[in-house]
């Protein structure tokens, strides 16, 4: 295991399986741009007992009970790969919040500020029913911004926050706090 990544709630799973998931992660200096240290947790999806380690990690730290909520949303892209696993684990659909202009019309879309610029995420216009309650998943949380707007885009439609579940916390950036008091989780943490 990486000395720099903090167990959290990964612990759940039992210290042996956490150590083992933690050791998959690969970690890229300089990418995608000079003095970024990337974490690339794909080695854990490939690797078979990494991913039921990830699975399970995900189902045990959930920030609220399952039955508090109908259905759960993955951000793309990296939402898209464990969300499905984990909203047919725990017997919900699946609601993809995609960047602009890669769903069929029509779709209600939200406006969020980067760092580098505006960005769009999107659902389809029937995506989410009134009051549906959703929980948002994604693979890192770092400034916030793209949970946030697919919390604002999930609002839009009708339905209600549950709250957010990620992998990954970089520490020292504040995402969750721009989150508001929605009940988080994380598994994993590291220096950002």
């Amino acid at each position: 295991m990486a000395s720099d990544i903090h167990i959290r709630q990964l612990e759940l799973v039992g210290r042996d399986k956490a150590e083992y998931m933690t050791s998959l992660f690969r970690s890229v200096l300089g990418f995608p741009k000079e003095g970024i240290n990337f974490r690339d947790f794909m080695p854990i999806l490939e690797d078979a007992k990494g991913l039921q380690i990830l699975l399970e990690g995900l189902e045990k730290a959930l920030p609220v009970p399952a039955d508090s909520f109908d259905s759960v949303a993955g951000l793309e892209a990296r939402g898209f790969l464990f969300g499905p696993a984990l909203a047919a684990r725990l017997g919900k659909g699946f609601i993809a919040v995609r960047k602009a202009g890669k769903l069929p019309p029509p779709v209600i879309g939200e406006d969020y500020t980067l760092e580098y610029g505006q960005a769009r995420v999107e659902v389809e216009s029937d995506a989410v029913s009134s009051g549906e309650r959703v929980l948002i998943v994604d693979d890192l949380i770092a400034t916030g911004g793209t949970a946030k707007a697919a919390a604002d885009l999930i609002r839009k439609c009708g339905g209600t926050i549950a709250g957010f579940s990620f992998v990954m916390q970089l520490e020292g950036l504040d995402g969750i706090d721009s989150l508001g008091p929605y009940p988080t989780s994380t598994l994993v943490s590291m220096p950002a």
